[in-house]
């Protein structure tokens, strides 16, 4: 569903949500061993999300990433997933069709249009504070 940088970016994030509750900044060498995700290609992740300003880049020897405190309830899972994937989630067609709309669906396009609306409120509804909340009660997991 969501492209390989996705699931990266999101699990990214979510970590440096995670420390920010804590004003803590975090390196890419340590986000990258918390998501298990080559050093390199979460570079590459870190630099769109930040250009999206999403997440926050400080360079020098105590850079890192952090996220200010006060904007982590206001983020949500759908912003990172529209700024590395765009919104062909959301609306490019489910069989990569060139033109598929109400007016000219696809076989899919009548199912999948429920389905996208569904998870794009999901997304829109998941904002970085009450996931990171759940990762620090342990309720739920980026790495297994």
């Amino acid at each position: 569903m969501f492209s390989k940088s996705c699931k990266y970016g999101i699990k990214a994030t979510l970590y440096i949500a995670q420390r920010s509750q804590y004003e803590e900044r975090v390196s890419l060498k340590e986000i990258a061993a918390a998501i298990n995700s080559p050093i390199a290609f979460t570079a590459k992740i870190l630099q769109v999300l930040a250009k999206a300003n999403i997440i926050n880049s400080t360079k020098g020897p105590n850079g890192g990433f952090e996220i200010d405190k006060a904007r982590l309830a206001k983020i949500s899972i759908h912003q990172i997933v529209k700024a590395i994937d765009g919104n062909r989630l959301f609306d490019g067609c489910v069989l990569g069709l060139n033109v598929c709309n109400a007016d000219e669906p696809c076989p899919m396009h009548n199912e999948f249009v429920i389905i996208r609306k569904q998870l794009s409120e999901t997304l829109a509804s998941s904002n970085l504070l009450n996931v990171a909340l759940d990762l620090n009660l342990g309720l739920t997991v980026l790495k297994r």
